[in-house]
C-alpha cells in the first residue's frame, strides 16, 4: 500500500512520508482545517478521479499552491453537482398546475412581480388588479406600466383590470401589493370575490397605523376568514432590479411549510432565489422596520454627517429591531438574515430607496409635506415610523434610533436636534 499523509491545509511541512511534529517550531503549530489534501505515492496517483489532475512528476516535492487550488476547485464541483441533483429533484408540478396568478396593485413592486411570475410560463394568465384607468390602459395596450416603467415591456400574458371580480375569480394565487395603510379597506371592499381557500402572498412591508397589525394579521382579518392562507415575501429587492432580471434572492415566510415551498417553487427562477422561513413574525417586523431605519439613514446622508455616524446609526438601529422583533417572538437569525440584515443594508445604503430619499430630503431641510405631495410612490416608513413608539412601549423596549425618527416626522424633533440628543445619551455596555 502506498504511504499516505493527511495533513491541514494551513501545514507549511509536506512529505510523503510520516514525520514528527514535535519537532516542528511552534509558530507553525496551527489548528486542523475541515479542508485535508492527500499527498500520495505514483500508485495511489493512478486511482485520482478525472477531476483531479495526477502529479506529472511524482518524485517532486509537492506543490502547495496546486493542492489547494485543487481541493478548491473539487469543492465547488461538489457544490454545483449538489445543486444539480437538488433542482432535478425540485417540484415542478406547482407552476404546472398553476393557470392563474391575480397581482393586487399596480404600484412598481406589483407590476415587477407579475412581470416576473408571468416570464415563468408563457400559458399562465396573470391578473393585474388596479385602481388607475389609465395605468390599466396602458398595460393592455403597450404591454408597459408608463407610469412605473416606461422603459421595459411587460409579458404579453399581463393582463391590467379595474375590476376586482374577473381579476379574483378563479386564481390559483393572489400576490398582494397594496400599501400596508390602504389593505384593510381596499381587501373588506373585494372580500365577496376571495375564495377562502386562495393562498395570499404578501409583498406589503409596514405596520398599520392605529391598530399595530402586520400584514398576517390584516389579511384574514379584512377578508373575515382567519384560515385565509398567508404568506410573507420580503428581502433585499428593488423593483428596478427586478425588472432587468438581475439576480436577486428573497425569503418567503409562512406558518404552512408545505405552502412555502410551494410558493417557493412558483417564483423561483435562474435569477431570483427564493428561501422558506416559519419565521412570518420576524420577516415582517425587519421588513417594517428597516424602512424606519432606512429614513434615519438617509437623514445622516442629507446632514452630511459622515460614514462613521451612518455606521454607528444603522448598527444601532439594526439592534432595535433585533431587541424589539425578539420580544415579539421572532427568531434572532431572522434578524440577522436575508429578510432582516440584508433588506437593512439595502434599503438604508442605496438611492433606490424610497425611504432613503425622505430621509436625504428632510436631512437637508425639506418639509415633510413637500416631500410626500413630490412623490409618486409610497415611502411606507412614513406611517410605520408611527407605530414604533407604541410598539416600544407595548414590549418595554428602547429604541432611541426609530424613536427620534418617528419625532422627526411628526415635527417634535428637527433633524439637528435629534442627532444632539442621540449623541447626548448614556454610554451603555453593548449587548
Amino acid at each position: 500500500m502506498a504511504a499516505v499523509l493527511e495533513a491541514p491545509l494551513a501545514t507549511p511541512f509536506f512529505s510523503s512520508k510520516p514525520h514528527n511534529t514535535n519537532n516542528i517550531p511552534s509558530k507553525f503549530h496551527t489548528k486542523p482545517s475541515f479542508l485535508t489534501f492527500r499527498v500520495t505515492s505514483r500508485a495511489a496517483n493512478a486511482s485520482l478521479s478525472p477531476t483531479q489532475d495526477p502529479d506529472p512528476n511524482p518524485d517532486s516535492e509537492p506543490d502547495p499552491t496546486r493542492d489547494r487550488r485543487r481541493i478548491v476547485r473539487v469543492a465547488w464541483e461538489k457544490l454545483v453537482r449538489w445543486s444539480r441533483s437538488w433542482r432535478s429533484k425540485a417540484n415542478t408540478d406547482v407552476l404546472q398546475r398553476t393557470n392563474k396568478v391575480v397581482v393586487l396593485g399596480g404600484g412598481s413592486f406589483g407590476t415587477a412581480m407579475a412581470a416576473h411570475v408571468a416570464n415563468r410560463k408563457a400559458e399562465l394568465e396573470v391578473k393585474m388588479l388596479v385602481r388607475d384607468p389609465q395605468v390599466c390602459l396602458s398595460i393592455n395596450e403597450s404591454h408597459c406600466n408608463r407610469k412605473y416603467f416606461p422603459d421595459h415591456s411587460l409579458p404579453e400574458n399581463v393582463v391590467a383590470t379595474t375590476d376586482a371580480k374577473s381579476a379574483l375569480v378563479g386564481a390559483d394565487y393572489c400576490l398582494h401589493a397594496v400599501p400596508v395603510q390602504f389593505s384593510a379597506s381596499f381587501l373588506e371592499s373585494v372580500s365577496e370575490y376571495v375564495d377562502p381557500g386562495l393562498p395570499f402572498i404578501s409583498l406589503s412591508k409596514g405596520l398599520e397605523l392605529n391598530t399595530l397589525r402586520m400584514m398576517a394579521q390584516i389579511i384574514p382579518q379584512a377578508l373575515r376568514n382567519p384560515r385565509q392562507p398567508f404568506v410573507a415575501l420580503s428581502g433585499p429587492s428593488f423593483a428596478l432590479e427586478l425588472m432587468d432580471k438581475l439576480p436577486t434572492a428573497m425569503v418567503v415566510a409562512s406558518k404552512d411549510k408545505k405552502l412555502a415551498n410551494k410558493v417557493q417553487q412558483l417564483l423561483a427562477s435562474s435569477h431570483l432565489r427564493i428561501s422558506t422561513s416559519s419565521d412570518v413574525t420576524g420577516v415582517e417586523i425587519a421588513g417594517a422596520l428597516k424602512n424606519v431605519l432606512a429614513i434615519a439613514a438617509g437623514i445622516v446622508e442629507g446632514m452630511n454627517l459622515g460614514n462613521n455616524s451612518m455606521a454607528a446609526l444603522v448598527s444601532q438601529g439594526c439592534s432595535e429591531i433585533r431587541w424589539l422583533a425578539t420580544k415579539m417572538g421572532a427568531k434572532p437569525t431572522t434578524i440577522t438574515g436575508l429578510s432582516g440584515t440584508g433588506d437593512i443594508m439595502l434599503t438604508c445604503f442605496v438611492n433606490l430607496s424610497r425611504n432613503r430619499t425622505v430621509g436625504v430630503r428632510l436631512g437637508s431641510g425639506e418639509k415633510l409635506e413637500n416631500i410626500l405631495n413630490s412623490m409618486n410612490q409610497v415611502a411606507e416608513g412614513v406611517s410605520t415610523a408611527g407605530a414604533v413608539i407604541a410598539l416600544a412601549q407595548k414590549y418595554n423596549v428602547k429604541m432611541p434610533v426609530l424613536t427620534a425618527v418617528a419625532r422627526i416626522i411628526d415635527n417634535e424633533l428637527t433633524p439637528k436636534k435629534a442627532v444632539f440628543e442621540l449623541m447626548s445619551l448614556p454610554q451603555v455596555e453593548e449587548v
